[in-house]
């Protein structure tokens, strides 16, 4: 693909306010180093799992389950809108915590929890949405402080996505922000005591972009986050899916969009950013299950010292990929990536949860590519289902297996693990290897929400 240079167009408005602002219950060390993981909320060196958890109040809630040296321990804690320092309060259908970010935007040691709540109504304007940063702390998360909201309508769902990373540059983390198709990028000073500095809405001045996630990581290879802004583009004869590159530095500076596909569902792509091929440069790695009547595919968006350049399109069709693509496999619901034999190259987990198993209607199953120096193939792709030796359960229709992946590694033993899960059988952890996914070591998960935890 050739590449456009819009250079300059990012709309930079910059702001000094006071969010709402209720002090985090317990501080860190004054001269504590910033969280060595960004999801490590009690500091204690492991990660944790946040997790959207809608059955616990009518409102929506967080469960955290906290990390130790094997993995997912059995310490848990839950958090909603009633909890102690949470700013507003738990509501029908807030849908507090359904989106979540996290990042140590104080540099106490501890990471905090970004939780958004898109269906929040403020001052009677419906699903206005709300987003509110929980404070990390020795004794886990505590207290929180309101991002204040640009640009408040109805039916604009505030952090209907979030993304965490150093987008100016300058070694403290930033947030950006989804709120009515547009996408803000708060700049650091975030704290405790408030939000202030300045804030970029990022307007594209070429073509008019609804935003609909965002993707977060370091594409050329500089000291500052990038951001692609997945979004619909609409005209009178067409709707269409773009993903548009934003750089980061102290400048944000607009650059190249990439097409995805023509869109009849609407359903959000979902994306990854992780050097597939060794160079040096995240790739940007874009599920499209809406594709071709849901038969789905993956795009790839190759990183570049400047900005993404080319970009190969993945799916059933692929050589190597097993399967066919068939009507509602949904190939590219959900992608992760992860290191799961340890040679140095990212490899992706790829969700085809609407995937016939053994005649089965929409049984389900996970498809791992490996990276290597030529990027992402179908060389060496596994694909794991309910008939994979060391898999329990049988396919069953509408088991959906797949239908949340992630790669982590969960035991810090250097090699990424597969964890899937599905509608029916219980969730399942599949430890890497030197040779790849391994069904040997297979764990079944008793709290399916820990797969829903690991923020990627």
């Amino acid at each position: 693909m050739s590449r456009r240079t819009v250079r300059a167009v990012v709309a930079i408005a910059a702001a000094t306010t006071a969010g709402g602002l209720l002090p985090a219950l317990l501080a860190g060390p004054a001269q504590a180093a910033p969280a060595r993981y960004a999801d490590d909320f009690n500091g204690d060196g492991y990660r944790d799992y946040a997790a959207f958890a809608p059955g616990l109040s009518a409102g929506g809630g967080v469960q955290v389950t906290y990390g130790t040296a094997s993995g997912p321990g059995t310490r848990r804690q839950v958090i909603d809108q009633n909890s102690p320092g949470v700013p507003d309060t738990n509501e029908t259908d807030d849908m507090f915590g359904s989106v979540r970010t996290s990042a140590d935007f104080n540099g106490d040691g501890y990471a905090d929890l970004v939780a958004a709540a898109p269906g929040e109504d403020v001052s009677g304007r419906t699903d206005q949405g709300s987003v509110t940063v929980l404070w990390g702390s020795a004794s886990g998360l505590s207290g929180g402080t309101a991002i204040p909201n640009r640009n408040p309508n109805a039916y604009d769902g505030l952090g209907s996505d979030l993304a965490a990373g150093d987008f100016s540059g300058d070694g403290k983390p930033d947030l950006a922000v989804i709120d009515g198709g547009d996408a803000y990028v708060f700049r650091g000073d975030i704290t405790p005591s408030g939000v202030s500095g300045a804030v970029s809405r990022l307007a594209r001045t070429d073509r008019w972009l609804d935003a609909t996630r965002l993707i977060a990581g370091d594409v050329n290879g500089d000291a500052a986050t990038d951001l692609v802004v997945v979004g619909l583009h609409s005209t009178t004869e067409e709707t269409a899916a773009e993903a548009w590159f934003v750089r980061g530095g102290a400048t944000l500076w607009s650059g190249p969009t990439l097409f995805l596909s023509d869109i009849h569902h609407g359903r959000d792509a979902d994306g990854v950013i992780a050097d597939f091929n060794g160079d040096g440069y995240g790739d940007v790695a874009i599920g499209d299950p809406t594709y071709q009547d849901e038969r789905g595919r993956v795009t790839v968006w190759n990183g570049g010292d400047t900005w993404p350049g080319s970009s190969i399109r993945l799916s059933q069709s692929t050589p190597n990929i097993a399967g066919e693509p068939n009507v509602f496999d949904c190939f590219g619901q959900e992608v992760s990536a992860g290191d799961v034999n340890r040679d140095g190259y990212a490899d992706l987990a790829i969700s085809v949860y609407g995937e016939d198993i053994g005649g089965q209607e929409q049984s389900g199953a996970v498809q791992v590519l490996r990276g290597g120096p030529s990027g992402l193939t179908g060389t060496g792709s596994r694909t794991i289902d309910r008939r994979t030796a060391g898999v329990p359960g049988d396919p069953a229709p509408y088991d959906s297996f797949g239908a949340r992946v992630r790669l982590r590694d969960t035991n810090r033993d250097g090699y990424a693990d597969l964890l899937a899960d599905s509608s029916i059988h219980p969730a399942v952890r599949l430890p890497g290897s030197a040779s790849g996914i391994t069904t040997t070591g297979l764990t079944q998960l008793s709290d399916r929400y820990i797969i829903d935890g690991i923020l990627q």
